[in-house]
């Protein structure tokens, strides 16, 4: 019987795919035996992620906020390397503020980089998904889909739109076999996570605290998740949103 966590001989793009979770995310599809095109702005970066990924990982230079190139980069992909069966929309930003400081440009600038450019990129893929009425759609999330973290308004209401953006989706699509999922990573080890603990002891020790599994995640954790989520193992799953955060989100 052919293994259902397997993806070999699939295609997946994964945004932000050169640092951080996105890397990670990178690394587990490979592992399991998909092909992946990870995109991003900074080409060196890009470059360096595909030495370290191996053969199987290839690059595109785009910025997802550039929703003008947004079809232009699928219909790339698609000519050069294939159909895509997973699309992965990880590329995001984020931005620590008080919020009666943040200006209207800076609320814009996140809601269109974590929002806007996924749903743009996302309808793109599903286009061609549709037709071929088969695919899996993967959003990364955030806690701040869940609860109210203080000083991050933006970031926040993205993740928020990004929870209900994959239910509406799901509800869309599914009768073409195409699943649109989220993964909600909580408190992760990355280098960028690492700096803003760092930086704010009492909101590392009240994230850890209320963590039941008493850590923080690695990288790996959410691209395991993310390999679940597309493989056939659930292939009767759509629309959900998948903590990955060692009970967080329901800690004390």
């Amino acid at each position: 019987m052919k293994n259902p966590f397997s993806l070999e001989g699939s295609l997946a793009v994964v945004t932000g795919g050169g640092t951080g979770i996105g890397l990670a995310i990178s690394q587990c599809l490979i592992n399991a035996g998909a092909r992946v095109v990870i995109t991003g702005r900074r080409e060196e970066v890009l470059k360096e992620a595909v030495s370290v990924l191996g053969p199987n990982a290839f690059f595109i230079v785009n910025d997802v906020t550039d929703l003008t190139q947004t079809a232009l980069l699928v219909e790339e992909v698609e000519n050069k390397f294939g159909p895509i069966d997973t699309l992965v929309n990880n590329a995001g930003i984020n931005m620590k503020k008080p919020s009666v400081e943040v200006t209207d440009g800076e609320f814009a600038n996140i809601i269109q980089t974590n929002l806007q450019a996924v749903f743009s990129l996302t309808r793109e893929v599903a286009k061609k998904m549709i037709l071929r009425r088969a695919g899996s759609i993967i959003n990364i999330s955030s806690m701040a889909g869940y609860y109210g973290i203080d000083r991050v308004p933006a970031y926040t209401a993205s993740k928020s739109g990004i929870e209900g953006l994959t239910k509406a989706l799901a509800t869309d699509w599914g009768k073409f076999n195409v699943r649109v999922n989220a993964v909600a990573p909580g408190f992760i080890e990355t280098a960028m996570m690492k700096t803003a603990m760092n930086s704010d002891p009492d909101r590392m020790n009240k994230a850890l605290g209320r963590t039941p599994m008493e850590k923080f995640g690695k990288p790996e954790d959410i691209g395991n998740a993310v390999v679940f989520l597309a493989s056939s193992a659930a292939e009767y799953i759509t629309g959900v949103s998948l903590r990955v955060d060692g009970g967080n989100a329901i800690g004390f």
